[in-house]
C-alpha cells in the first residue's frame, strides 16, 4: 500500500503519511479576516468530523487574524497561500501549522526561498499544489495538452525547487476536475514520491453533482492505497464536505465509526413518508458515537429481512411500523412513534 510508505508529515498535533490514518479536510468559506465568523464554521466543521481546516489568506489583515482563529479552535489550521510570499510569511508568523502554495504563482526563486527558510526556520510543512487549470504552458506544448503527465512533471518540478532549497518536510496535492485525468495522474504520481498525499477532485460542482464526483475519484484512488489526507469540495456548506468523506472512508473500510444508515428505495408498497423518515434518521444518528448500522425501511413485506444484516432497523406500514433487533422484529410500533422507538434503542444500545 503507497500510504504505508509515505513519508510521515506533523500537521499540528496530528500525523499523516506512514500508515497514519487518513485525516479529513475543508476549507472555511467565511473572509478570513473576520474572525468570528470563521471560527464559529470552523467549530462546525470540527463538530462534523473534520481534522484539518484551510483558510485563504489574500492579505495581512488576514494572515494577522490566524493568531486569533487559531486560539479558538482544535485542529490544525492550514493557510492558503497565492501569489504573494509575505502572505506565506506572515501566515506562518501568526501560527499556521501548515501552508498550501504553488511555487509556481509565488515570483522568483528568491521570494519562494525566503518562504522555505521561513518552513524550515519552524518545521512547518509545505503543501505543493497544483491544479490542471494552471498548468505551465510549456508542460501544455510538450504533452499536447492539459494531461496527467504534465500535472505530475509540473508538482515534481516544484518539489524539486523545494528540496534543492534544503527542505523535505512537504506535502503533494495534485487536482483536475476531470475525474478520470485525476485518477490518472495519482496513479503516476504514487510510484515516484515518499512525500504524503492530499487527494481531492477540484472544482467538482454543487452538493450533488460534487458528492457522485469526489465518490468516484477518491473512490478509484483511495483504494489503490494512494492518499493521506482527503478533501471532497463541493459549492456549498463546507460541513456536507466533512459528511460526504467520512462516508466515503467507512464504504471503502479506511474508516470505522459512526452509525451507517441504510434505506430502501421505496415502491408502491411503501405506505409512509419513507424519504422524510430516512432523512430523520440519518440526522438523528450524527449525534451517537457508535459503530453499527441501522435500517429504515419502507415495508413490513421485505422490510424485516432486507434489514437482518443490520444492527437495528425500523420497517413502516400503515398506520405502524415494526422496530428490528439484529434481524428480529422486537415489537409493533405506531407509526409516529418509530424515530422515537428508534432513539431509545440508540441512548439504551450496549
Amino acid at each position: 500500500m503507497f500510504r504505508d510508505r509515505t513519508k510521515v508529515v506533523q500537521i499540528g498535533d496530528r500525523k499523516i503519511g506512514g500508515g497514519n490514518p487518513i485525516l479529513i479536510q475543508s476549507m472555511t468559506n467565511t473572509p478570513t479576516q473576520d474572525v468570528g465568523a470563521t471560527v464559529a464554521q470552523i467549530l462546525a466543521l470540527e463538530k462534523a468530523g473534520c481534522e484539518i481546516v484551510r483558510c485563504t489568506v489574500p492579505d495581512m489583515e488576514a494572515a494577522k487574524a490566524l493568531a486569533e482563529i487559531k486560539k479558538q479552535i482544535h485542529i490544525p489550521l492550514v493557510a492558503d497561500i497565492h501569489f504573494d510570499y509575505k502572505m506565506a510569511i506572515a501566515a506562518m508568523e501568526n501560527g499556521a501549522d501548515k501552508i498550501r502554495i504553488n511555487p509556481g504563482n509565488i515570483g522568483t526563486l528568491d521570494r519562494i526561498k525566503a518562504v522555505v527558510d521561513v518552513a524550515k526556520e519552524r518545521n512547518i510543512p509545505i503543501r505543493v499544489g497544483v491544479n490542471s487549470g494552471s498548468l505551465e504552458k510549456h508542460l501544455v506544448e510538450k504533452y499536447h495538452g492539459v494531461t496527467a503527465e504534465g500535472i505530475v512533471e509540473s508538482a515534481l518540478d516544484k518539489v524539486k525547487l523545494i528540496e534543492d532549497l534544503g527542505y523535505d518536510n512537504l506535502v503533494i496535492s495534485i487536482k483536475s476536475s476531470d475525474v478520470l485525468m485525476c485518477v490518472k495522474a495519482h496513479e503516476l504520481l504514487a510510484d515516484k514520491t515518499p512525500y504524503p498525499l492530499h487527494v481531492g477532485i477540484t472544482e467538482s460542482g454543487t452538493v450533488q453533482s460534487g458528492n457522485i464526483k469526489s465518490a468516484i475519484g477518491l473512490g478509484l484512488i483511495l483504494n489503490q492505497g494512494i492518499g493521506d489526507t482527503i478533501r471532497v469540495s463541493l459549492t456549498g456548506n463546507p460541513v456536507e464536505e466533512i459528511k460526504s468523506a467520512k462516508l466515503i472512508l467507512r464504504t471503502l473500510g479506511l474508516r470505522k465509526g459512526g452509525i451507517e444508515v441504510v434505506s430502501c428505495p421505496t415502491c408502491g408498497r411503501t405506505k409512509i413518508d419513507l424519504i422524510g423518515l430516512a432523512s430523520k434518521v440519518e440526522e438523528m444518528v450524527q449525534d451517537y458515537p457508535l459503530d453499527i448500522k441501522v435500517a429504515v425501511m419502507g415495508c413490513v413485506v421485505n422490510g424485516p429481512g432486507e434489514a437482518k444484516e443490520a444492527d437495528l432497523g425500523i420497517a413502516g406500514g400503515v398506520g405502524e411500523g415494526l422496530l428490528i433487533k439484529k434481524g428480529e422484529i422486537v415489537r409493533k410500533v405506531p407509526e409516529n412513534e418509530l424515530l422515537d422507538a428508534l432513539r431509545e434503542e440508540l441512548e439504551h444500545w450496549k
